[in-house]
């Protein structure tokens, strides 16, 4: 799981990324302080693994990870080669998914590389530089599919799609507003076309809109609605505040969280949003040895789940024992789970729900 932080320099990209990972990436008021991408592994934050910990007082304690990439700032001319653009389009097309920082806050002290603050601006100055690499793709595409198709038919439909597609983005639009058919996906394969990947957008706000959805904020609400158009999500966050939280210990946060009256910081919903994105959940695992979330995708079966754990697990899969977390929490022990008769036992065909406690018997 790989998600690349995105934007226009100075966009606060790489303060979120510090917030996230405490990984120290440099942050520095001038374009392309960030040459090669900084990358991160950053826990899911997943209260059940701690009432977990608190029953079992396990020898280890694994929560589920995902893995940020820094990518330095895109600019006007990228995917022509402009600034380090071949590069930083490069290190995008390698993530899952992407995080597009935008900046929704004035302030004179951080030098704006077009000069002056405005988001849908800058969301299109980097949105239309993905689109013109994907047309560049498409194209080559197109052509090397034209020219098999004299001795192969059946691939007329395929160049009927990349078609429509390159059609979509000369409007300026994106391939992720597109709903493919299952069929239409296959035949892309492995397009890797940067403007199909999911996105979530974070608007970088001020300090004063922190801990709430600053509905009065025109950048943000004209972001907002943006994103709905292309059934992205959207989550404002002030970077510069949670670079503070991340600095404070368990008390200490909870405690500057109070005083704000919000329940969880910004990077937890902005880590929880983008473990969501992906469609992935997690199934957990308990005892003395160790408490553990392991990540799958929703609508895994049982034997696939249990794989994740050792590949023995699937080949020799018998079944799944199963309790939800909300009846162990609720009962308190897996003794009184067992006398309540609310131990399951799954077979082959049972698809994990997301926090499923899962005991997985097999033979090899």
């Amino acid at each position: 799981m790989k998600l690349g932080i995105v934007g226009l320099p100075n966009v606060g990209k790489s303060t979120l990324f510090n917030a996230l990972t405490n990984a120290g990436a440099e942050s520095a008021n001038y374009p392309f302080c960030t040459i090669e991408p900084n990358v991160g592994v950053v826990a899911v934050p997943d209260s059940r693994l701690d009432v977990l910990a608190q029953m079992y007082n396990p020898e280890k304690y694994t929560p589920a990870i995902i893995e940020f990439v820094d990518i330095a700032g895109l600019v006007k001319g990228a995917s022509k080669g402009e600034g380090l653009g071949n590069q930083f389009l490069g290190n995008i097309r390698e993530v899952d998914a992407i995080l597009h920082v935008v900046r929704c806050f004035e302030d004179d002290n951080i030098i704006h590389v077009d000069g002056s603050v405005s988001p849908m601006r800058d969301l299109e100055t980097i949105n239309l530089e993905l689109i013109f690499s994907d047309i560049e793709i498409l194209d080559r595409r197109i052509d090397r599919v034209k020219k098999a198709m004299k001795g192969d038919k059946t691939l007329a439909a395929e160049v009927e799609l990349l078609e429509r597609i390159k059609a979509v983005l000369e409007e300026g639009k994106c391939a992720r507003t597109i709903d493919f058919t299952e069929d239409e996906l296959e035949l892309l394969g492995d397009a890797q076309l940067l403007t199909m990947k999911p996105i979530i957008y974070v608007a970088n706000v001020s300090e004063d809109e922190a801990g709430h959805e600053p509905l009065e904020n025109p950048a943000y609400c004209q972001l907002k609605e943006y994103a709905a158009s292309e059934h992205s999500e959207i989550i404002a966050i002030c970077a510069g505040i949670e670079a503070e939280i991340a600095e404070l210990d368990a008390e200490e946060k909870k405690a500057f969280l109070d005083d704000m009256g919000i329940q969880e910081s910004g990077l937890d919903r902005l880590i929880k949003a983008s473990y969501s994105l992906l469609g992935l959940i997690s199934y957990l695992t308990a005892g003395p040895k160790e408490v553990r979330a392991w990540t799958i995708t929703k609508g895994t079966k049982a034997p696939q789940a249990a794989g994740k754990i050792h590949s023995d697990f699937e080949r020799g899969f018998i079944r799944a024992e199963i309790v939800s977390f909300d009846d162990l929490t609720r009962l308190g022990s897996m003794n009184a789970v067992k006398e309540a008769g609310l131990l399951r036992s799954e077979g082959k065909e049972y698809v994990i729900v997301d926090g499923d406690i899962v005991l997985f018997r097999f033979n090899v």
